[in-house]
């Protein structure tokens, strides 16, 4: 319990700090000063702050899975999946300007890909569409390249606009395709 206590103070405190300054001028001395512990403690926890930056991308990627809700549209369950995001865009700034960018390309693609492979899967399961596996799975794949790489556009010209009007507005101009590519399996089979 009290290790769980001291992670998640960590963390914390950790995100904190990310939305306040650059990923390279945060010190392990800067957290154990902030969370009041010693610098060993830290470290029994993490190596270094790299690991702690992937451990908590880990946690936020297991959150959204386990928190997907299949009543949900894509756009929906996508911008609930990025609230993490949407919520420290200074810190999601600071680390996409940071060396560990890839780290932060890597959550987001797969937070892309797990939000689109379950609505595909359910939008073929509740029309009960007889489709190949590997065509939903290239239905997904596209979606998750697309929304990954709009994401990062809108990281790097600063993330002005909001990303709920983005998207919705990218669920309303392709409304159906998705469907209509399943039923296109279903056809060729």
């Amino acid at each position: 319990m009290v290790q769980q206590y001291t992670k998640q103070l960590i963390h914390d405190a950790f995100i904190k700090m990310l939305n306040e300054r650059p990923l390279k001028k945060i010190t392990v001395k800067d957290l154990a000063l902030a969370c009041d512990i010693n610098r060993n403690a830290f470290y029994y926890y993490y190596s270094d702050i790299y690991e702690l930056l992937s451990e908590i991308f880990q946690t936020e990627l297991e959150r959204v899975i386990e928190e997907y809700n299949d009543t949900l549209s894509w756009e929906e369950s996508f911008i609930h999946a990025a609230r993490f995001a949407i919520d420290n865009k200074t810190a999601i700034y600071h680390v996409y300007d940071s060396m560990q960018q890839e780290e932060l390309i890597d959550y987001i693609y797969k937070v892309s890909g797990s939000v689109m492979q379950r609505y595909v899967d359910k939008a073929a399961e509740d029309e009960a569409m007889n489709t190949l596996e590997s065509d939903r799975s290239l239905i997904a794949s596209f979606y998750q390249c697309a929304l990954t790489a709009m994401v990062i556009r809108w990281i790097e010209t600063g993330m002005k606009e909001e990303p709920e009007e983005i998207v919705d507005r990218i669920g309303y101009l392709f409304d159906g395709n998705i469907q209509n590519s399943l039923k296109r399996s279903e056809a060729s089979l």
